[in-house]
């Protein structure tokens, strides 16, 4: 599974599933945090990128502290999707 296209194919599902208003998959920087300063996620789009996720990848996304390091960025959340279908 290639990195890189986990990533573009991340950045659509969440422009697709979280609304984000006037973004572009392109808009989206792969380091950048997607709660705060960065994307501005909120605990609702995660729980909604979780679920898209899951379903798009077939892979478990762990909630509470776990997720936290997961969420942190386009690039942390493809690193975990791509290990955990290396893994399966």
């Amino acid at each position: 599974m290639d990195p890189a296209n986990v990533r573009q194919t991340l950045k659509e599902l969440m422009v697709a599933e979280l609304n984000l208003e006037g973004k572009e998959p392109a808009d989206i920087d792969d380091a950048a945090p997607l709660f705060g300063e960065g994307l501005g996620l909120d605990s609702l789009d995660a729980l909604q990128l979780a679920m898209s996720v899951e379903e798009k990848f077939g892979v478990r996304v762990p909630e509470g502290d776990e997720a936290r390091s997961i969420f942190a960025s386009v690039n942390a959340l493809a690193d975990h999707i791509v290990r955990a279908k290396a893994a399966a």
